[in-house]
């Protein structure tokens, strides 16, 4: 019988058969998990995978903890449901953020678009490339501060302890931060002088950057960006690291091998289609697409660099 129910959904899945869906969005309606989970929905109804419009449901609260929770605990099984997820999901089950849960708690399904962690400077910065600035660090940590717009352990902040980490500086302790609210902020505090660089995503500064008031040493993308196509990459640079906040979905630990693929099949699809890269171009996203195993293997990876920096830099026992 349990052959049989795998043969039949392998069939529904070959024969692009239409399933009903919901999104949990955790959190309230505006922000980038609700963006992901409405543009994903719209376009799973366009291309015809699914023959209403996803449910999209807004489960606020923990920064996303509340939404871990309640499907650990309560959805465990529900093939049907998908959670939009980021870089924040990850970075905050591996400082233990969500009351114990962990993140093999869940599948993670995959993601299909990400905004590119940017490394800037003010425009009369006597740094020039990423390497410049890499070894005034190393050479004297006290007199490099970055700004950002996370707190202390936050994304932004990790950003630079893990390029810096994979530069050969590895005393994160030694690493001068300020975490502000918001990417604007961290561009105050670095035109302004009392930071000497600004880690952030490019959407949130790419007004600062047409405007000239700032320099971009390295966008942390895989490749350039569309529309600042004279940025290089840290890795153009010889620094092997890649840093997006990405836009990804996590389901249900408890679903099939064969739902879990059924997944696969349609995020895939949706990665490809025209649509999801309209909405890249139309919101400042490049493409960043790792989806079943291979997502799945990325996320243990990250949360286990992350809790390493974080236990150096005493947020995490």
């Amino acid at each position: 019988m349990k052959k049989f129910a795998l043969s039949l959904a392998a069939t529904f899945l070959m024969s692009g058969s239409v399933f009903a869906a919901e999104c949990i969005a955790p959190a309230n309606p505006g922000g980038g998990w609700d963006f992901t989970c409405r543009q994903v929905a719209r376009i799973l109804q366009e291309i015809g995978l699914e023959k209403d419009l996803v449910q999209v449901t807004n489960l606020a609260g923990a920064g996303g903890g509340v939404a871990y929770t309640r499907v650990v605990a309560e959805r465990n099984t529900d093939s049907n449901l998908i959670v939009a997820a980021s870089s924040a999901t990850t970075t905050r089950l591996a400082q233990n953020a969500f009351a114990g849960m962990t993140a093999d708690q869940v599948r993670w399904l995959g993601t299909i678009g990400g905004d590119p962690g940017v490394i800037v400077v003010a425009k009369d910065s006597p740094f020039q490339t990423i390497n410049d600035l890499v070894e005034a660090v190393k050479a004297d940590p006290s007199k490099v501060v970055f700004a950002g717009g996370s707190a202390v352990g936050g994304f932004d902040h990790l950003k630079v302890l893990m390029m810096l980490n994979r530069a050969g500086f590895t005393d994160a302790r030694k690493v001068k931060y300020i975490g502000l609210d918001g990417g604007a902020d961290a561009i105050t505090q670095t035109v302004g002088g009392f930071a000497q660089a600004m880690t952030g995503d490019i959407s949130e500064i790419q007004g600062f950057l047409r405007s000239g008031d700032v320099r971009a040493l390295a966008v942390l993308s895989e490749d350039r960006v569309a529309g600042f196509d004279d940025i290089p990459t840290a890795r153009e640079q010889g620094l092997d690291m890649v840093a997006m906040n990405w836009r990804g979905f996590y389901v249900p630990k408890g679903i099939s091998d064969a739902e879990f693929a059924r997944w696969t099949d349609a995020l895939s699809k949706v990665a490809e289609s025209e649509q999801w890269q309209k909405v890249m171009a139309d919101n400042g996203l490049a493409p960043y697409t790792l989806i079943g195993d291979d997502f799945e293997a990325w996320v243990a990876a990250n949360i286990a660099e992350i809790q390493g920096i974080s236990r150096e830099i005493g947020i995490i026992q």
